[in-house]
């Protein structure tokens, strides 16, 4: 499995660079259509990735939370909220989908990046990626989730502590949005 999500995030990182460079060449019009092409893609890659890990971690948590609450329903919200946790993942990629749309001019408004470079339009899918990657922390965070959740079911007051351990790998999506943040702001100008 992971041999194969290597070669298709070496292919589409091929089929990136090599569309810039064949870009660079064409019209301005043509151009600008090419790199919002580039800038939905990073937005599809970012929302599949970073989706595909949350519902993993999702169900990850979902299955002990259901048995636990069977047993106990007094603990059916703190299950809840650990179950929840590996949510926010896509949530970050969301937001990072939204704020390239702005900035391509593809949602609400005139582009602020300069769709002419070619770059920006594979920075974008590398934006993308990287929050999309750095989001698969869900699914390691629904299997912390899901030993939290058990174990509030056998001791009720151990829910703090569980959910402080399933923040944990939380941090590694942070980082990953923050960093694309700023790549955003800075580098593609998504803000003018």
């Amino acid at each position: 499995m992971r041999r194969y999500v290597l070669i298709g995030l070496v292919l589409v990182m091929g089929i990136v660079l090599l569309t810039g460079n064949a870009l660079a060449q064409e019209d301005s019009e043509l151009q600008e259509k090419k790199t919002q092409s580039l800038v939905v893609l990073a937005c599809a890659l970012a929302m599949a990735i970073a989706g595909i890990g949350s519902a993993v971690g999702i169900s990850m948590g979902g299955i002990p939370a259901a048995a636990v609450t069977a047993e106990k329903p007094e603990l059916f919200s703190r299950a809840l909220i650990l179950e929840m946790l590996p949510m926010t993942q896509t949530i970050y990629a969301f937001i990072t989908s939204v704020l390239l749309l702005m900035g391509a001019g593809l949602l609400g408004g005139k582009a602020s990046m300069d769709l002419l470079n070619p770059t920006i339009g594979q920075s974008a899918v590398f934006v993308g990626l990287m929050v999309g990657l750095t989001g698969l922390s869900a699914i390691n965070q629904g299997m912390i989730a899901g030993a939290g959740i058990t174990s509030t079911g056998r001791n009720p007051s151990v829910a703090g502590r569980a959910i402080m351990l399933a923040v944990m790998p939380e941090t590694i999506a942070i980082f990953g949005f923050l960093v694309g943040l700023l790549i955003m702001i800075l580098g593609l100008k998504i803000l003018g």
